[in-house]
């Protein structure tokens, strides 16, 4: 396939357009052991050999998106060497190198996307796009109404008051001890709604996400993971 020089640079993953497109006029850059410094350069992707600094690039892997209901008890990281933790990726279900787009803590579950695709997660991991994220919350003892409106108003956690949110109550279990709200956040602080119930004095005994916008975690298994579908993924660039 013919492309363009600095848009191969990129996809390799190197540096972004316009940084290959330095690195080119900066004489960094040889194809076919040639060096190129003229900007708009088109190769075969396929037979031509491009090499930056003296290293050979090669294509990144093809793009992959995963859903995973992640189970209580892991940590999101590749290691837990402190406390030699089970991870989310003891669980995950692929051969490709991917990597968690933000995070569930230990004790939290439910859905977690991964992909190799950076461009996509930064954009829904980044405050400024404010991706609604869906919870299943389930707390000891009834929040008064008072308290649900301070919480959709936002709290001040570290300094800084958190943005809106949605809360309303689904149920009550274990005869009335338990009572269970759906809620959505448009931001993604460290364990951001288990602090923001505890500063109205109320204690999260069951977290999980079932939702980032409006693509659900829906019958999953626990701890399973699934592919998503050309449709989903157009969706979640688009959210």
């Amino acid at each position: 396939m013919i492309v363009r020089l600095n848009k191969f640079i990129a996809e390799c993953g190197v540096a972004s357009r316009r940084g290959a497109d330095k690195l080119i006029s900066d004489g960094k850059v040889k194809v076919n052991g040639t060096v190129v410094t003229k900007l708009g350069v088109e190769i075969n992707d396929k037979s031509d050999v491009v090499s930056v600094d003296g290293v050979v690039l090669k294509q990144a892997e093809r793009k992959v998106y995963l859903m995973m209901n992640k189970p209580k008890g892991c940590v999101c990281t590749a290691q837990d060497e402190d406390k030699n933790r089970k991870t989310v990726y003891d669980y995950l279900e692929t051969d490709v190198r991917v990597f968690s787009v933000g995070r569930l803590d230990y004790d939290s579950e439910g859905l977690l996307l991964f992909t190799n695709d950076g461009e996509l997660a930064n954009y829904l991991t980044h405050p400024s796009h404010e991706i609604p994220k869906t919870y299943v919350v389930k707390v000891e003892g009834e929040v008064p109404e008072n308290d649900l409106a301070l919480l959709r108003k936002g709290v001040t956690l570290d300094g800084v008051k958190t943005k809106r949110a949605k809360i309303k109550f689904k149920e009550t279990e274990q005869g009335g001890k338990i009572f269970k709200y759906e809620m959505t956040i448009f931001e993604g602080k460290n364990r951001q709604i288990r602090r923001m119930f505890e500063a109205v004095g109320k204690n999260v005994v069951f977290l999980k996400r079932v939702a980032i916008g409006d693509l659900r975690l829906g019958g999953l298994g626990r701890g399973k993971t699934r592919y998503l579908s050309d449709f989903e993924v157009e969706y979640l660039k688009n959210l």
